[in-house]
């Protein structure tokens, strides 16, 4: 069964309609808890001096916990609530012509940033690894060198207008690590491609640090990568 059959005939299939007004003018229930703000994977003060603990708090407990809440209203409107997993919002961001028209824009968005951020935290670490094995040969055959791939970083992060994120993927239909970016909350996924990594480029990451000085906050993160779990998601990225 192809990921579009599932898409088209599971769970969106059956909620092509959206819930009637109630009709005794009773105020409609709070938005169901259908996806949760994960705690971070560390102390907030952990990737201290690079990321500050000030900066975590807002950026996770604020800005990570308004995507979910958003998120969470739009799917509230439809007449059966999804199971709020994972691999139920990847697949509506593989594939966004598939969600009803009425809350796309807010799974691009809203379910966007919570993809993205999840992801983010979980690429970051207080004890920070180096590629190796398959993942380091991958990334010598992308870039040539670690010092071409940083200068690539740098440049594709610095040159966002505006919001965006700057991504590591993997490319199933080249088999090859590539690095691209995304504007405001947009996935890789819709492009077809598996983020390997994303670092947000988003101001309200880094200027309380940082002010206006992104390339700054762009070398500071790349010293808190964890590059295991870059390497596991590669490894599993090619076996898929």
């Amino acid at each position: 069964m192809t990921r579009r059959h599932l898409l088209t005939s599971g769970f969106f299939a059956s909620t092509a309609t959206a819930l009637l007004p109630n009709a005794f003018g009773q105020s409609a229930p709070a938005a169901p808890s259908i996806f949760k703000l994960a705690p971070l994977p560390y102390e907030a003060n952990a990737l201290e001096p690079h990321i500050d603990a000030q900066t975590m708090m807002i950026h996770h407990g604020k800005h990570h916990q308004t995507y979910v809440t958003k998120l969470n209203e739009a799917l509230a409107t439809l007449p059966t609530a999804p199971k709020g997993t994972p691999e139920e919002l990847h697949g509506w961001l593989s594939n966004l012509d598939a969600v009803p028209e009425k809350i796309r824009t807010a799974v691009r968005n809203h379910g966007g940033g919570h993809f993205n951020h999840d992801l983010f935290w979980n690429s970051l670490t207080p004890n920070p690894t180096e590629p190796t094995g398959e993942l380091k040969d991958a990334l010598g055959a992308a870039f040539g060198s670690g010092d071409a791939a940083m200068a690539e970083y740098l440049d594709k992060g610095g040159k966002i207008f505006g919001s965006g994120w700057v991504w590591l993927v993997f490319d199933p239909t080249k088999k090859a690590i590539a690095m691209t970016t995304t504007p405001n909350q947009d996935t890789p996924l819709a492009a077809g491609h598996v983020p390997l990594l994303g670092i947000d480029v988003w101001e309200h990451a880094y200027y309380l640090k940082y002010q206006n000085k992104r390339a700054d906050y762009l070398k500071a993160v790349a010293n808190v990568i964890n590059w295991d779990v870059v390497a596991q998601r590669y490894a599993k990225a090619v076996k898929a």
